[in-house]
């Protein structure tokens, strides 16, 4: 069985670091996984796009392909445009099956990568003392999105034993001025600013200039191509492939290959598919 090409979706930028970042994470997602095919699409400013994508794809002779959002705020809905773009690409090349994951979102292991660039950024900026942080993202989300990045400041906040405030770059919540002000009503001074981001885009730049602009000792990176942002990339993707899967209405499994044959049972080849790419 031919694994379905794995299609990265990232929101465009005209700032060059957000395709070389993402470039990055192909590499690395080569290096982790080198027998899946591993492309990347942008969903404004940037080339290829997605249709573009899926048009090279369909003209390979490619039949399947596992489209994952790169988004960190989003736990469960991803952006309209993926189903208009999806749904043309399967009028226009009907042998092309294409299947979209759940973005991949605010996940807990990502605050080890933001712990990493945040130390980072403390030793450049020679920072010895810190009493307060903030979480920065580039939106709120969605409302399950919402609630985790709420619930990774939290962790945050214990892990390091220091208050912990999220703000967020597009105005759809508190910026990152406001948990400032907000932490500073509190008494803190020393307060550093997490990156919730995973490219260097408009956003995280507004956001960083601003946090130096008022004071805040030092501001991450982003997360950019870190192994564990690969790692969720690839849970994603092999849930959206199982999807692809034939299976009838009984959920025996449908190879393609031979469909006069008896069917086989769908554990079997769901647990040969699925460890694949868990290991």
């Amino acid at each position: 069985m031919t694994a379905p090409t794995l299609v990265m979706a990232a929101r465009g930028s005209r700032d060059h670091r957000v395709a070389r970042t993402a470039k990055a994470l192909q590499v690395e997602m080569r290096r982790v996984r080198p027998e899946v095919d591993t492309r990347i699409a942008f969903l404004d400013s940037c080339n290829p796009t997605l249709p573009q994508v899926l048009e090279q794809l369909a003209g390979e002779g490619r039949t399947e392909a596992a489209i994952v959002p790169l988004d960190l705020t989003h736990a469960t809905d991803v952006d309209p445009r993926f189903g208009g773009m999806v749904a043309h690409a399967s009028r226009q090349f009907p042998q092309l099956h294409v299947g979209v994951a759940r973005p991949v979102g605010p996940e807990a292991s990502l605050l080890t990568v933001l712990d990493k660039r945040l130390r980072s950024s403390l030793t450049a900026a020679r920072v010895l003392e810190l009493d307060g942080l903030i979480l920065s993202a580039a939106t709120a989300g969605d409302v399950r999105g919402a609630a985790l990045i709420a619930r990774r400041a939290r962790q945050w906040s214990t892990h390091h034993r220091l208050p912990c405030l999220t703000a967020v770059a597009d105005g759809s919540g508190p910026s990152v001025a406001q948990a400032l002000a907000g932490l500073r009503s509190q008494g803190r001074r020393h307060i550093a600013v997490g990156s919730f981001f995973l490219a260097a885009d408009e956003r995280w730049a507004v956001q960083a200039e601003q946090a130096r602009r008022l004071g805040a000792v030092a501001v991450s990176d982003p997360l950019g191509s870190a192994t564990e942002v690969a790692e969720l990339v690839l849970a994603r993707y092999a849930f959206a492939a199982m999807d692809l899967l034939p299976f009838d209405d009984e959920g025996n499994f449908q190879s393609d290959d031979a469909p006069d044959a008896a069917p086989a049972a769908p554990t079997a080849a769901a647990e040969q598919f699925a460890l694949a790419f868990s290991a």
